[in-house]
């Protein structure tokens, strides 16, 4: 297993978030049909793709390019007793071949930023039906200034992280009605993501890995949460939650 799987497929999540989070954004998503289609884009092992799946009854299409983080996600589908609702497909964001207009809900936590958030709000448009939904979370900056440390990091780390108010321009001109955005909790940070993600970085250099590339990667992850317990006032995730016009057409993504 890679040095990357063997560190995020044992924890709850693979990016900040929690039930709670995934539970208030979905009600904003409203008058969506009973039992509806969900395409859950960047799934990982799956926390949110199970709470949707109970929330709502629907049939949900999850879809990551790590088929471990899949096989763990139908074993957990399997044990919680919503494996009939949840179909795997393994798959990068930037290729999916879906139908047009297929889907009354597309989600994606902690995911976007794979394509990029402006790219990925028009990639994903097509999939939804006129008058579906679209929830996202994205990395934001919660200050204009924000303190050296942050910035240098983060500024390498994902180059296009902006503020709230940037995204929501980028929202609209992609074409959809902003209906609400919140920010994510620091426990939705902490306790099924940086916490444990913390306790598997102590277990695996307890057994001394060989390869300094290893070594490196367990530091630089430390180093992202040592940097969010000393900066977190400074930045975030944000969860928005958008709505497809009903009378739009298939957009082609450009």
């Amino acid at each position: 297993m890679s040095s990357r799987l063997e560190l995020f497929n044992a924890l709850p999540r693979q990016g900040p978030g929690s039930d709670l989070a995934t539970a208030s954004a979905l009600a904003f998503a409203k008058y969506i049909p009973e039992h509806p289609r969900i395409l859950d884009i960047g799934c990982g092992t799956g926390s949110q793709t199970l709470a949707l799946a109970r929330l709502t009854g629907g049939r949900i299409t999850a879809v990551d390019i790590s088929q471990a983080f899949l096989d763990t996600l139908a074993r957990r589908a399997k044990n919680l007793g919503v494996a009939s609702q949840v179909s795997t497909l393994r798959c990068s964001m930037d290729a999916l071949d879906l139908p047009d207009d297929e889907f009354d809900l597309v989600w994606c936590e902690g995911a976007i930023y794979n394509v990029g958030f402006k790219r990925g709000l028009r990639a994903l448009r097509r999939f939804l039906k006129p008058g579906g939904f679209l929830a996202v979370t994205e990395l934001v900056w919660f200050t204009p200034d924000p303190p050296e440390p942050a910035l240098r990091f983060w500024s390498a780390a994902y180059p296009p992280i902006t503020t709230v108010d940037e995204n929501v321009g980028y929202i609209e001109a992609a074409g959809y009605s902003l209906i609400h955005h919140f920010s994510l909790p620091a426990s939705a940070w902490w306790d099924d993501y940086y916490g444990p993600l913390e306790r598997q970085i102590e277990k695996l250099r307890s057994r001394q890995w060989p390869a300094t590339e290893d070594l490196a990667f367990l530091d630089e992850n430390q180093e992202e949460i040592e940097l969010y317990r000393s900066y977190s006032e400074c930045y975030g995730y944000e969860f928005f939650v958008m709505q497809k016009p009903q009378d739009a057409r298939v957009h082609d993504g450009s």
